[in-house]
């Protein structure tokens, strides 16, 4: 990777202003990046698959209607400790390193999952086994917390500018490659054991694998180095250091008043693709089977195979990103929301298999449209000097009020009103709320990162980057020169173009 330091002011690019990537690089740090992400969903997969069994284990004493909603409520509660987590590990990324930050989020990560599939039961340990999986869980999302703003903040900063899109559509591509393993095993365990042995001892299994998935995804972080943006603004940041400037204090309070506009796009944007995905991914197959009765098998096959043509699909979305703009991208996908999140419910909830599929694969589709677009849009909304932070900020109160609470909410809803509709309207809010969003977000889509430098592939693409910079730095130096000279020399011209 070809380092740079960033230029400041208006004048023509320089060859050293450019970053050429180098691919095997980048490859290693998406493939890094997104196995911690995949890993984050597994438990996720797993988690929402086995919310039932989970309440049975964990909560016996309750009504099943209340063993979902406090087992729900115990998955909640780790989204309120999700802001904490970024509060912390965001702005250290910024300081310390992206590398090192994700690094300890993927040994906090593995080592509480791996507990969880440790911890006793109701009948073994009392009240102390839902309180323990209550700690396990907060862990999960104190290192939560620094993780997927991190993967993407490292990725968008490895990405050349025409490609980030897609490149960055690999990270939610391991999302949902995660959630897939995770509840393919369990659909898979519970057909080998049935439910009495998933009750029983089953449950754990799924739990217990995160240990090694842990090991794999450590070692491919540690093997890292920190991206060019990153490096380039060290230097900036060890002097503003000695000087007492730009503490973490000062530099969160700059978040909220100088950039509070992307603040606001970034937690409106979070909550169109998180209440639309964790509405699918962990609140769906609860639905099906326990509010409207449906098969478990077949419920939970469903929402299996949609997440299986959601990463299909992911990596074409991001690559559209790249040629069409994100912004079209959000707003198509918000209002498709708007106009489909009831039919599709509608779908869902009719008799047998066919119809239930079309309203997933409705849901799917929309869902891809934020899943591909999310992780090149959001990193690009703030500077490189506060992009880990501001972003950990942004994205975790946005999750932790409105995406993670989904299933609990939903499920809260539906149980006081008897409405089996309540999905579909959530997801119809979210969509107006992501259609507002998208409305004032600039399009990024092939432009550098804010605060960084042009990045490209080939050292051909950044020799013919200088030369068009140089230019029109020429045209604009003859304009200026034209208008000294000549003062209304613009004028005319401007009249000479609207005559033609």
């Amino acid at each position: 990777m070809h380092r740079i330091l960033l230029r400041r002011g208006k004048t023509p690019l320089t060859i050293e202003d450019v970053t050429v990537t180098d691919r095997p690089e980048v490859h290693r740090a998406v493939s890094a990046a997104a196995l911690g992400n995949m890993m984050e969903w597994f438990d996720f997969g797993v988690y929402a698959y086995m919310a039932a069994t989970l309440g049975k284990v964990f909560f016996p004493s309750s009504s099943p209607g209340a063993q979902v909603v406090s087992a729900f409520a115990t998955f909640a509660a780790a989204f309120l400790v999700r802001p904490l987590g970024g509060l912390v590990f965001g702005p250290l990324g910024d300081r310390v390193g992206r590398q090192k930050v994700l690094a300890a989020t993927m040994i906090m990560m593995a080592v509480s999952t791996f507990a969880v599939g440790l911890l006793p039961g109701y009948a073994t340990a009392g009240f102390g086994a839902p309180v323990l999986l209550l700690l396990c869980r907060l862990v999960q999302g104190f290192s939560t917390g620094g993780e997927y703003a991190g993967a993407t903040t490292y990725i968008a900063e490895y990405s050349p500018d025409r490609r980030r899109g897609f490149l960055s559509s690999w990270l939610d591509f391991g999302t949902f490659v995660g959630y897939a393993l995770g509840s393919g095993l369990v659909t898979l365990l519970t057909a080998a054991v049935g439910t009495d042995g998933m009750t029983d001892w089953g449950w754990r299994l799924p739990f217990l694998l995160a240990g090694p998935l842990g090991l794999i995804g450590l070692y491919m972080r540690m093997r890292l180095e920190e991206t060019p943006a990153f490096q380039a603004e060290t230097a900036e940041q060890l002097e503003a250091a000695e000087e007492g400037r730009q503490s973490g204090h000062g530099r969160l309070r700059e978040i909220f008043t100088r950039h509070w506009h992307a603040v606001l796009i970034c937690m409106g944007l979070v909550v169109v693709y998180n209440v639309t995905s964790y509405m699918v991914t962990s609140y769906l197959p609860t639905y099906m089977t326990e509010t409207l009765g449906q098969n478990a098998t077949t419920a939970q096959l469903l929402i299996l195979a949609t997440m299986i043509l959601v990463a299909l699909t992911i990596t074409l979305v991001g690559r559209s990103s790249d040629m069409w703009g994100r912004r079209p991208m959000f707003m198509g996908g918000s209002i498709a929301l708007v106009v489909l999140a009831a039919p599709a419910m509608l779908l869902i909830r009719a008799n047998g298999a066919l119809l239930p599929a079309l309203g997933c694969l409705v849901l799917g589709l929309l869902l891809v449209l934020f899943a591909g677009t999310s992780a090149a849009t959001l990193p690009a909304l703030f500077p490189t000097r506060m992009r880990y932070g501001a972003l950990s900020v942004s994205y975790n109160i946005s999750v932790s009020l409105f995406g993670g609470t989904t299933p609990l909410a939903v499920s809260a809803l539906l149980e006081s009103t008897h409405d089996e509709m309540v999905p579909a309207y959530y997801l119809m809010a979210a969509g107006v709320i992501g259609a507002v969003s998208a409305f004032f977000l600039h399009e990024t889509a092939g432009k550098p990162l804010r605060g960084s430098g042009p990045m490209v592939e080939t050292p051909e693409q950044a020799e013919r980057l200088v030369a068009d910079s140089r230019a029109e730095a020429g045209r604009r130096a003859r304009d200026i020169w034209l208008r000294l000279r000549h003062p209304g020399w613009h004028r005319h011209r401007s009249d000479e173009s609207g005559e033609r």
